[in-house]
């Protein structure tokens, strides 16, 4: 059974009920803005109602113009980890790796080693999609039950900013309604992977968390 090993380069939880989302678009400097930087997690029941969603945002406050320019890296895997038993601990992997123009995808799986590490089981593969490029088409990939994408968005996250600095200065008491999107105009790079529930075990609340993994 062939298997890469890889090592943790950034984490970012999330707990799924139906629908669930969190960000963190200012990160460290070690992977703020390239292909390791998780700007969001979302997670929510699909269209067809048998389905959940999992959609993992990265590469955040990517301009008009530099999102042309943004890829995926070859050597940065994204892991959507499920915990179906409520420990904490991932008991499924969902797994997407590019290679060439394509991204590979592997699981849900029960993975051989939890925590930092990871590797990847081949033999789970379960779907792939050609990367869609900036202004055209969104590409699509549909196999198994699952549903497959890979490539840029607008970054759907919503988040005043400014009014949000003016709460922690004091100058401000809450939100206003409208508020003004600080993330407007701007894009990110999104793998995004339709599975059906009866796939992700469980029968209550999963918790799901994302990481990227840097290989080694």
């Amino acid at each position: 059974m062939k298997k890469s090993k890889l090592v943790l380069g950034l984490s970012f939880l999330a707990v799924s009920g139906l629908v669930l989302i969190a960000a963190d678009h200012i990160d460290a400097p070690s992977v703020t803005g390239n292909a390791a930087d998780i700007t969001d997690m979302f997670t929510f029941q699909g269209q067809d109602t048998n389905n959940l969603v999992f959609a993992v945002n990265t590469q955040g406050l990517l301009s008009p113009n530099k999102t042309a320019e943004a890829v995926f890296n070859e050597n940065v895997m994204i892991e959507v980890n499920i915990d179906n038993t409520g420990d904490n601990v991932e008991d499924l992997v969902i797994q997407a790796v590019k290679r060439g123009d394509k991204m590979y995808f592997f699981g849900p799986y029960k993975p051989s080693m939890t925590g930092k590490n990871s590797s990847i089981d081949v033999s789970k593969a379960s779907g792939d999609v050609a990367i869609s490029a900036y202004k055209m088409t969104p590409v699509t990939a549909s196999k198994n039950g699952m549903k497959f994408f890979a490539g840029p968005r607008d970054d759907p996250f919503f988040f005043d900013l400014g009014q949000f600095q003016k709460i922690l200065g004091g100058t401000a008491a809450g939100f206003n309604n409208p508020g003004v999107d600080t993330f407007a105009g701007t894009n990110v790079l999104s793998v995004v992977v339709e599975v059906p529930k009866v796939m992700l075990g469980g029968s209550g609340t999963l918790n799901v968390w994302a990481e990227t993994k840097k290989k080694q």
